[in-house]
């Protein structure tokens, strides 16, 4: 093992394999916050069910009968919800994760591990993996729920595959965004104020009717804002029909947010270590 001396402070250089076990530490340690704090992630999961069976119980009729193509239907219309639905419960997830990361460093429990023998990354690695855990769960309920509402999507197994995949590389992106916006927060209420318009974004996407019907300054903002590709990506792979240019605009906006959302954390956690 390294060491190095900086500014009289003693910093030690973690074998991988030992930063590895010290993430994988600190996984557990998020993963059972989330298990012994149920109450926020029934929270996370409610949102998205009670929209779901809003819109598809409430809305659905009317919506449905304007699709595209006159399929028209409340079937119909939950078919075409049900993805945007998913991006909903992991934007949802993502707010929680700016909360416990607000609520560490508020309450010193960072400032606490770097006092200790560990390696830096896996208190941000910990967080992550544990919330990307938490969003997966917060995608299955809904899904479920929108199963037995009789929602029979055409996906394959590879279909179900690239869905878990544009879902994780989401969830992944959001994740390192929202322990940014934790991070920069000064109080764990400004953090649960935050992330808000990521729950916002979803209203002003394809997700809960087509951009093509939004009047024309919205219909730009719905066509060109991050999540209508994952949304199209999502709905094209569910439905069992060809993935256009949609996949690889999902993928690149995953990339730009998570790889700059990486480094703003990094960058947040150096800042508040030096000061």
């Amino acid at each position: 093992m390294s060491t190095a001396v900086v500014s009289g402070t003693r910093v030690t250089a973690r074998r991988p394999s030992r930063a590895l076990a010290d993430a994988a530490t600190m996984t557990r340690r998020s993963l059972r916050h989330i298990v012994r704090y149920p109450s926020l992630t029934v929270l996370l999961v409610a949102m998205p069910v009670v929209f779901l069976l809003l819109f598809v119980f409430v809305f659905g009729g009317t919506l449905g009968a304007g699709l595209p193509g006159g399929a028209g239907g409340r079937d119909a219309y939950l078919a075409y919800l049900t993805p945007g639905i998913l991006l909903v419960a992991v934007t949802s997830a993502a707010q929680g994760t700016a909360i416990t990361v607000a609520t560490d460093m508020t309450e010193g429990i960072v400032a606490r591990f770097r006092t200790m023998s560990i390696s830096r990354a896996s208190v941000l690695t910990g967080h992550v993996v544990g919330s990307v855990a938490q969003a997966l769960l917060c995608v299955l309920v809904p899904l479920g729920v929108a199963l037995a509402i009789g929602y029979r999507p055409s996906a394959g197994p590879l279909g179900w595959l690239g869905v878990l995949g544009v879902v994780t590389l989401l969830a992944l992106a959001l994740t390192w965004l929202s322990v940014a916006l934790g991070m920069v927060s000064k109080s764990v209420e400004t953090a649960s104020n935050l992330p808000m318009f990521l729950t916002l974004l979803p209203f002003l996407s394809s997700a809960f009717v087509p951009a093509a019907s939004m009047p024309a300054g919205l219909r730009v903002v719905a066509e060109y804002q991050p999540l209508t590709p994952v949304i199209e990506t999502l709905r094209a792979l569910l439905d069992g029909t060809p993935v256009d240019g949609s996949a690889g605009l999902a993928v690149a906006w995953c990339a730009v947010i998570g790889i700059g959302s990486y480094a703003w954390s990094l960058r947040l956690y150096n800042r508040d270590r030096a000061s």
